[in-house]
């Protein structure tokens, strides 16, 4: 058994390893930036696992220094997911990447003061497959890097998170030297939802559902399943080939509109939307909707990538995409949330 400090304990991928490191035996503290969420939150895991859950929460903030020596003694293991991830972008694109980039910065600090093994940081595959332009690569691995400096090729949080990997990766290979560091970079994350406090990446599913959508804008989205996730932060923080490497994780790539067929067979009685829009309405229509501001960079672009590493840290094939997406739906809908 391990003592484990999990940042943005709340979150939805951080909710998914809390109970995958329960399960594995280890012992679990949590930070938020209140430490008053931590009633709803052991409500939130007791209820999905059905078995009652309690962990600390301690008042630990992305921006300032206060309460993380607190989170972090005693600690063996960190996993910071803390990230900000919001459902409409913000045109300085500072407001993302500070928080990011420091917060990562901080608790990498806090961690090496404390004595702590290994870090586990929650990166994306926003930090691998952005800014190239034309010469993007056809199929994307842990070797690339995003570009955020092209500006014509990034979002605010495509952004945040290549200077906050970065800056982890720089801070473990110099002033941090002794701290272990792996990176888990997934694509776009599904799977059951905990509670209606909604992560930004299940809009993918929302969307349709809720009929917001006269048809699907040309995406195409990289899926990979949250308990996919959540495993893969959990075994790299004991896998001994972990340290210094970065695990890009995604089952498969889908059109926003083969998403929707998925939809529309598990759910007829609904009326979902049918067929593709041209890219200049979605452009259009992104004057209306702030939620699809973010996406029209990316209409008419796929990236592919290679999967290899994760199955082998994982010792195993990732959840079908198409389970991660109806386990999005079927949750949301218990939760009278669809």
């Amino acid at each position: 058994m391990a003592r484990v400090l999990v940042t943005g304990s709340t979150g939805f991928i951080a909710s998914h390893t809390i109970l995958r490191l329960l399960e594995a035996g280890h012992e679990v503290r949590g930070t938020a930036r209140s430490a008053e969420r931590a009633a709803a939150l052991n409500a939130t895991l007791s209820r999905y696992a059905g078995r009652d859950i309690a962990i600390d929460i301690v008042a630990a903030d992305l921006t300032g220094d206060d309460g993380w020596a607190e989170a972090m003694d005693g600690i063996d293991y960190l996993q910071h997911l803390a990230s900000p991830l919001p459902a409409n972008l913000p045109k300085d694109h500072d407001t993302l990447i500070r928080p990011a980039r420091e917060g990562a910065l901080r608790a990498l600090r806090a961690a090496k003061a404390a004595g702590v093994r290994r870090a586990v940081m929650t990166s994306s595959m926003a930090a691998i497959a952005y800014g190239w332009g034309d010469r993007r690569p056809a199929v994307l691995d842990e070797s690339h890097w995003s570009n955020p400096d092209n500006l014509a090729d990034n979002t605010a949080y495509t952004r945040s998170k290549t200077l906050a990997e970065r800056a982890a990766w720089e801070y473990v290979e110099g002033e941090g030297a002794g701290l272990e560091l792996a990176c888990i970079n997934p694509v776009v994350v599904l799977g059951p939802a905990m509670s209606g406090d909604v992560s930004a990446s299940l809009q993918v599913v929302v969307q349709p559902m809720q009929g917001k959508l006269p048809a699907y804008p040309k995406l195409t989205f990289g899926v990979v399943d949250v308990r996919d996730v959540a495993d893969a932060h959990v075994a790299a923080m004991t896998d001994p080939e972990a340290p210094g490497r970065r695990f890009l994780l995604g089952e498969s790539v889908l059109t926003f509109s083969e998403i929707g067929d998925v939809l529309r067979e598990a759910y007829p009685a609904r009326k979902l939307p049918k067929g593709e829009l041209p890219n200049w309405l979605v452009r259009a229509l992104s004057l209306l909707n702030p939620t699809l501001k973010q996406i029209v960079p990316e209409l008419g672009k796929t990236r592919a990538f290679d999967n290899s590493r994760a199955r082998a840290l994982l010792g195993r094939d990732l959840v079908p995409a198409r389970e991660a997406i109806l386990e999005s739906a079927r949750t949301l809908v218990d939760l009278g949330e669809l």
